[in-house]
């Protein structure tokens, strides 16, 4: 028998190793498109995780072994796989339900491997700059308590400071009264962001939009809700519906947008029409154009998931770009501060050395 405790690791295990449950589902796809029933494949796949039977509990027979037993009682497969994996998974396989599980599978695959890379291209956007500016903060603080206070004692309260000397006096007291402002403005301004980012929308976030971290986090929530589209598209699904099931699952930010693109298409504009009339500039005003152009022609399945994997594509290499610039800034911003420190250092000691002589 299987121990609760033992279900709850399956499931922590399969949910976080992702490139683990992506290779599942590849195979899981292959054994069904070679004619498997998919009670037989997934028995397969029970049988390959737990080496023949010899280990049970390992965590993805576990899962696969509780698939067929809620395909046993009746479930579909997006409600028998629902809590196992991610809610966005599960909602491109409610999709395979109306046409192909085996698109469907694809399209998992195919969109969560998209989504790692803008994410991993976002990471590094935006951790290697935060770790700059935290180096800043700790440089200075350093240097305010630690380094300066020596010196001006040295020197004595009679000294009259001159230069960067004396923005560094006037730092050190400045930070020995007011480090604990400084920190708890910094944690909260940090904090107020990360929960901007994907619960603040409306007219004046779409100017926010332009600018860094929230232009980061728009290009990879719009690439991530376009290759969902386009997989959903694939299998069948049409653009209003494909639309509502994104909008009901996505947070704050997405929502609104996803909602109001719904209203116009309602009202007769096509995709690209209806994302234009937002005023969001979601995704972007180059992809508006191209969906309002395709919108209207045979073939829109495949030309939305050409223009999905195009943005992709150009979305890393924008992270990319983004990166880059921002580290820049980092490492200007850290080395003028070291130069600052250093050269009113030995600004300090030099007029120290002139008092005493």
């Amino acid at each position: 028998m299987t121990s609760k405790m033992d279900l709850w690791y399956a499931r922590l295990v399969f949910r976080m190793d992702t490139e683990k449950r992506m290779a599942t589902a590849r195979k899981l796809a292959s054994l069904l498109r070679n004619d498997f029933s998919l009670m037989d494949a997934l028995n397969r796949l029970e049988m390959i995780e737990s080496h023949g039977g010899k280990k049970p509990n390992e965590p993805f027979a576990i899962v696969m072994r509780e698939w067929q037993k809620n395909l046993e009682r009746g479930m579909s497969f997006s409600d028998a796989t629902r809590g196992w994996v991610p809610p966005d998974e599960t909602l491109l396989v409610t999709s395979g339900n109306l046409s192909d599980l085996v698109v469907a599978l694809e399209n998992v695959s195919r969109v969560v491997t998209g989504t790692q890379r803008i994410r991993r291209a976002m990471v590094s956007a935006i951790a290697y700059p935060l770790f700059l500016l935290l180096l800043t903060f700790g440089i200075i603080m350093l240097v305010g308590i630690y380094l300066v206070p020596p010196l001006a004692e040295i020197a004595g309260d009679s000294m009259v400071w001159r230069g960067m000397a004396r923005s560094l006096i006037w730092l050190s007291e400045f930070s020995i009264q007011y480090w604990y402002i400084i920190l708890g403005v910094f944690v909260a301004l940090c904090a107020i962001i990360g929960i901007s980012l994907p619960n603040w929308s409306g007219r004046l976030r779409a100017k926010f939009d332009k600018l860094p971290p929230w232009n980061v986090y728009k290009i990879q929530m719009s690439v991530g809700w376009l290759m969902s589209l386009s997989s959903m598209v694939a299998a069948g699904i049409t653009i209003p519906d494909a639309m509502r099931m994104l909008a009901d699952n996505s947070n704050k930010y997405l929502r609104d947008i996803l909602e109001e693109t719904l209203h116009y298409i309602a009202n007769g504009a096509n995709l690209g029409a209806a994302l234009n009339s937002t005023g969001r500039d979601f995704p972007n005003s180059e992809i508006i154009g191209d969906l309002a152009i395709y919108a209207d022609m045979n073939g829109f399945d495949e030309n939305l998931g050409r223009v999905a994997n195009d943005y992709l594509e150009e979305s890393v290499r924008k992270m990319e770009s983004v990166s880059n610039a921002l580290n820049s800034i980092g490492i200007l911003l850290v080395s003028a501060i070291i130069a600052w420190v250093v050269l009113g250092t030995f600004q300090m000691q030099d007029q120290i050395t002139s008092a005493l002589t």
